[in-house]
């Protein structure tokens, strides 16, 4: 098998080296505007709104073209597969990033779907099907766990800093937490896992808490109150104290 990957971005640089591993013959990451060769199949590794813009450069080549993306949906993009890797990349990894990992595929014939698959299965990830109809869902969930997640452990670190921790402080400290945390999750579900004062109904550290928060990050604030609400939710669902 064949592949040119177009887009020099983290995935493309990532798939790439994970390709090369699994015995694909890669050519690329293409820089968006250079000639793409013909092979068995084109990636395109470009952000969502370029996606169908370069795959309409390309022309007619005779292999079959696909894209990374989670949201966007084969129709809008030309494409003839889609391959999304269910994780984060910060421009480092290695083959192996890809290893155990879940990966969506998408084919608008059943050998396209073919392709994507085993692309998956060749790199080490896990592949489970993902529709058009569904991918804006699928999307979401992925951007809350893992996008969303940073945006609350930012908000945990100012938070931190009013009580006098620096940055780097504050990410050494509560880094176990935070890893304990997922791993309690991933083991039990997110009821299961659930601990602390809202989970115990001790309202009165809660109330608190939101003090210091108005106090020292009053930015922060609504986020707090949303998430408190939310994690009472939560609590109400778990049917017992922690």
């Amino acid at each position: 098998m064949t592949a040119t990957i177009v887009g020099r971005g983290r995935v493309g640089r990532a798939l790439a080296a994970a390709f090369e591993a699994a015995g694909i013959t890669v050519t690329g990451p293409t820089v968006r505007g250079e000639s793409v060769p013909d092979g068995d199949l084109i990636l395109v590794c470009v952000p969502d709104a370029e996606i169908a813009r370069v795959i309409a450069t390309l022309g007619d080549h005779p292999g079959l073209v696909g894209h990374v993306s989670g949201a966007t949906s084969l129709a809008d993009a030309s494409a003839d597969f889609s391959l999304h890797p269910l994780q984060t990349f910060a421009g480092s990894e290695g083959a192996e990033a890809f290893h155990g990992i879940g990966c969506a595929v998408a084919g608008r014939t059943p050998a396209a779907l073919e392709v994507a698959e085993e692309l998956a299965i060749r790199i080490g990830a896990r592949p489970f099907r993902i529709d058009d109809a569904h991918r804006a869902g699928y999307h979401a969930a992925a951007s809350v766990a893992s996008n969303f997640l940073l945006t609350l452990l930012d908000a945990a670190e100012q938070i931190a800093a009013t009580a006098g921790l620096s940055d780097a402080e504050a990410r050494e400290l509560l880094a176990p937490l935070v890893r304990s945390t997922v791993e309690n999750w991933a083991a039990q579900g997110a009821p299961g896992a659930l601990t602390g004062p809202i989970a115990r109904g001790d309202e009165r550290t809660v109330d608190r808490q939101r003090d210091a928060i108005q106090v020292g990050a009053p930015d922060l604030l609504p986020l707090f109150d949303v998430m408190a609400e939310s994690t009472r939710t939560l609590a109400a669902r778990r049917g017992v104290s922690a």
